[in-house]
C-alpha cells in the first residue's frame, strides 16, 4: 500500500505527497478549466501516468532478458471530451524503441505495454491507442 496526502492550497492549485519518498507535486486547473494551468493538471497526470508505467514495465521485461531500454521515450496526446461530463476521451500514445524493428523480444515487450497496471484500470470509455516505433 502506498499513501498520497494530497492539500487544496488554493487557487485551483494542489500539493501532493508521495508518502514512502516525500516527493511533492503541484497540480493547477487547466486554462480550459477556470485554472493558470502553470503545473500538471490532475488529468494531465494521469496522461503521463500511462506511458510511465508501460515503459516502466517494458522495462522490467528488458531486464529479465538483459536488454537495455535507456533512451526509450513516449509522447501521450490527452484528449478531453467536448460534450457531457468532462472526462478523458481518448490518451495517443507513441512509444520510440531504441531497438531495431527485428528484435526477438518486440512482441513481448509491446505485450508487456498493455499489461501495466494503468492501462489496466482505465476503462473502456477512455481510446488508448499504441503506436511503437522501433527506430533502433
Amino acid at each position: 500500500m502506498v499513501e498520497v496526502t494530497v492539500r487544496y492550497e488554493g487557487n485551483l492549485r494542489c500539493s501532493a505527497t508521495h508518502g514512502p519518498s516525500g516527493t511533492v507535486i503541484l497540480t493547477d486547473a487547466p486554462v480550459d478549466n477556470h485554472g493558470k494551468g502553470e503545473a500538471f493538471s490532475p488529468t494531465d497526470l494521469l496522461a503521463a501516468a500511462l506511458p510511465s508505467c508501460m515503459m516502466t514495465i517494458m522495462g522490467i521485461v528488458a531486464q529479465r532478458h538483459g536488454i537495455a531500454l535507456e533512451g526509450m521515450t513516449a509522447t501521450t496526446r490527452k484528449e478531453m471530451t467536448t460534450e457531457g461530463p468532462r472526462r478523458i476521451r481518448r490518451l495517443v500514445t507513441t512509444i520510440r524503441v531504441p531497438l531495431l524493428p527485428t528484435h526477438p523480444h518486440r512482441e513481448a515487450l509491446e505485450r508487456a505495454a498493455h499489461t501495466c497496471p494503468v492501462h489496466k484500470s482505465l476503462g473502456a470509455e477512455v481510446d488508448m491507442p499504441v503506436e511503437f516505433v522501433w527506430a533502433g
